[in-house]
Parts: structure tokens; C-alpha cells; sequence
């Protein structure tokens, strides 16, 4: 089985990704490292040096292009199942998990290592949480399209294994 981990920066999904890999035995990728080993840069310097459109083009490249073993997790960037056709070729080359989390709870968890994170630089505080919410809003008609679609609060892997089961 492919198993794609969508939803928002800071929803966990690396980390849940990994987690559940180990546990299935299965391979894990994390296609943000895929990319920062292709262009030799991090994405927050890919992003200031080629802008958004390049990265989304380039991100939407590595997803459709990387070799996947037969059972593999893999993490992908927040925004990926929102450009081009990605959601719709995940969707039909595997099966996708969308950890669900509220802007508030988000912007807790971002509020930590926002520098590294080329959209929500400069942001704090209620600014952070407001523009996680329109950001959230704008994407959720991609995530909902998930195959399995889970709350980001009180996970185990047990349970992640449970749904994809």
C-alpha cells in the first residue's frame, strides 16, 4: 500500500508519517527532503529564490516522478494536494490520510519554528492563527477529498494503523 499523509504545516504529518512507517514495516519518504536534495537548497530558499509557482510546479514534479516502493508512508508539503492535479493523482495511485487540526492548534504548533517556514514569516499571535484560518479555508476542499480523514488531537499509531487498515 502507498499511504500519502496530507493537511496543514505543523499538523504532524512527518512525524505521524514516520511513526506509522516504522510500525507497519514499511519504507517512509518525506518528499520535502526529496525536494531540498534535487535542488541542493532549503525550500524557504527555493521559495525566495524562485517564488511559489516554481516550487509548486517543482514539488508537483517530485510527487509524480519519485519511485515509490509497493508499501511506503510518505510526507507530503501542506500545500501539495492543493495545486495542479496532485490530490486527484494521489488519490489514484495510493491511499491519502488527512490530519485535521484547528488554526489555533496549528498556530501553537507553528508558533516554534515559523522561520523555516517561508509563508507564515513575521506572523504572531492572533495574525498567525488568522491567517492559518483563511489559509485552512482555502485548502480544506482538497484535504476533505482524503481517503481517510483523521483529528490531529490524541493520535497513536495504533490508530493511524487502524484507519489505514
Amino acid at each position: 500500500m502507498k499511504l500519502f499523509f496530507i493537511g496543514f504545516m505543523g499538523c504532524g504529518k512527518t512525524t505521524w508519517s514516520r511513526k506509522l512507517a516504522n510500525h507497519l514495516g514499511y519504507e517512509f519518504i518525506d518528499l520535502d527532503h526529496i525536494l531540498e536534495a534535487k535542488v541542493g537548497m532549503t525550500i524557504a530558499e527555493y521559495f525566495e529564490a524562485h517564488g511559489q509557482d516554481a516550487f509548486r510546479q517543482l514539488e508537483s514534479s517530485i510527487l509524480k516522478e519519485t519511485d515509490y516502493p509497493e508499501s511506503v508512508v510518505v510526507s507530503t508539503g501542506g500545500g501539495l494536494p492543493c495545486f495542479f492535479d496532485n490530490m486527484e493523482w494521489m488519490n489514484a495511485n495510493g491511499q491519502t490520510l488527512y490530519i485535521k487540526l484547528s488554526p489555533k492548534t496549528l498556530a501553537e504548533r507553528l508558533d516554534k519554528g515559523k522561520t523555516t517556514r517561508p509563508l507564515i514569516q513575521g506572523l504572531h499571535g492572533d495574525a498567525l492563527v488568522a491567517f492559518i484560518a483563511v489559509k485552512l479555508a482555502e485548502r480544506e476542499e482538497f484535504y476533505e477529498q482524503a481517503t481517510h480523514i483523521v483529528n490531529g488531537i490524541d493520535m497513536s499509531v495504533e490508530i493511524l494503523a487502524e484507519v489505514v487498515k
